[in-house]
């Protein structure tokens, strides 16, 4: 069962991501887009503690974790290992690829919105829901979110 918070939330997100063109560009461009904001966020230093290099991503990653794990603590650890593992790859990741995954993965996702699905982005009008898209897409591959047609099938008597 999901709390009430993070089915509300995921309702929300489900709203706005109907179209199964655009849900197919989230697959493809959320992981584009997590990616590239960790790997940028990793250019800002904030200094160094115990040998650790320090960066903007590390309290970025935390702050988010922290809120899923707050949300649903299965989907919070899953979130955590795939974001971990972004660190590395931005390491090694030359900073013009880094810039040409970002444009790629927002084209991608905006004409998921603009071309089929014909609605703005949900994080437009809640600003949560760009830390929500990540997870929902988790929770769809883990089956904590089913899918609309089971969800009214659940629901019909």
């Amino acid at each position: 069962m999901l709390k009430p918070k993070l089915r509300a939330l995921f309702e929300e997100y489900d709203d706005s991501h109907r179209h199964p063109t655009n849900r197919l560009t989230h697959v493809i461009a959320i992981p584009m887009i997590v990616f590239h904001i960790i790997a940028m966020l990793s250019w800002i230093p904030l200094g160094t503690v115990g040998g650790l290099h320090l960066t903007v991503a590390h309290l970025a990653f935390a702050g988010a974790v922290g809120w899923y794990l707050s949300l649903n603590l299965r989907l919070g650890l899953i979130m955590a290992v795939l974001y971990a593992a972004c660190f590395p790859l931005a390491a090694i990741t030359p900073w013009p690829v880094v810039v040409g995954i970002a444009v790629v993965g927002w084209v991608i996702q905006l004409l998921g919105h603009v071309v089929w699905e014909k609605r703005s982005p949900a994080f437009l009008r809640n600003l949560l829901q760009a830390l929500v898209g990540p997870l929902f897409f988790v929770a769809k591959r883990t089956g904590d979110w089913p899918e609309q047609r089971q969800l009214e099938q659940a629901a019909a008597p």
